[in-house]
């Protein structure tokens, strides 16, 4: 029984990294509900889950799920032990925190870039999941971890990606690759460093050094005649007074 898991597990993993560029390390998100069922039936999820996935697996969750688990109490407290264990990846949601499926949710949209599977009991959210191409499910059932097969959804999109109707979120990333390494498309980093203006030097005319004035410099001789005129207009000025005092 085991063997048939892993190979039905090697198939599905083979179809998503042909046709959506999902790696190793896979990075698995869990939700509440599926920390509570390894919990509950007693999986080492870090054992088990690489070991099922036969390749490495990162756990992640997101701040508002720890926020969801930290709300619902007492109940739940060793799913949060588990949950806290896990590496945090950064959501949208830094100020208001929301419910963990509408978070997870948010992790996955426009084509799923990172490649997140999706670890969760919440049949709503599977649900949900199912609907967007390109993103492995996982649950737990009867003490198992179970990768889920392809949804119709996630088929019907790459049969339409293969017909050439669509195009896929991998395809578009390695056609820009491409380009870039051609040189058809330049980097934002090389049209940053282009738009930025060269350090020009100083001005050269700012760099002369300023003419000292001549402190010796001699007055020139219409200054002269202007001195000695004012002296003789102050010599005629008193003859007069002294006339004028004289007669009186």
């Amino acid at each position: 029984m085991k063997i048939t898991r892993q190979k039905h597990a090697k198939k599905h993993l083979g179809f998503f990294r042909n046709h959506f560029g999902v790696r190793e390390p896979y990075q698995v998100l869990l939700d509440g509900t599926f920390c509570q069922a390894a919990l509950r039936g007693r999986i080492q999820l870090r054992e088990q889950l690489p070991r099922y996935l036969m390749a490495e697996a990162q756990l992640c969750t997101t701040r508002c799920v720890l926020k969801e688990l930290e709300t619902l109490g007492k109940d739940l407290y060793g799913a949060k032990l588990i949950a806290q264990k896990c590496q945090i990846r950064n959501c949208s949601h830094f100020k208001n925190a929301v419910n963990g499926s509408e978070c997870l949710l948010s992790m996955i949209e426009d084509g799923n870039p990172h490649h997140y599977f999706v670890a969760s009991q919440d049949q709503n959210l599977s649900m949900k999941v199912k609907k967007r191409p390109g993103v492995p499910l996982m649950f737990i059932i009867q003490n198992t971890i179970v990768l889920d097969k392809p949804s119709p959804k996630t088929v019907a999109f790459v049969k339409a990606v293969e017909s050439g109707q669509l195009v896929s979120v991998h395809e578009k990333q390695s056609i820009k690759q491409l380009k870039e390494e051609q040189g058809l498309v330049k980097n934002p980093e090389q049209r940053r460093r282009k738009k930025r203006r060269k350090v020009s030097g100083p001005n050269p005319l700012s760099c002369l050094k300023k003419k000292k004035k001549t402190q010796d410099a001699k007055p020139s001789a219409s200054e002269k005649k202007r001195k000695r005129k004012r002296i003789r207009n102050r010599s005629t000025s008193k003859v007069i007074s002294e006339k004028q005092n004289t007669e009186g």
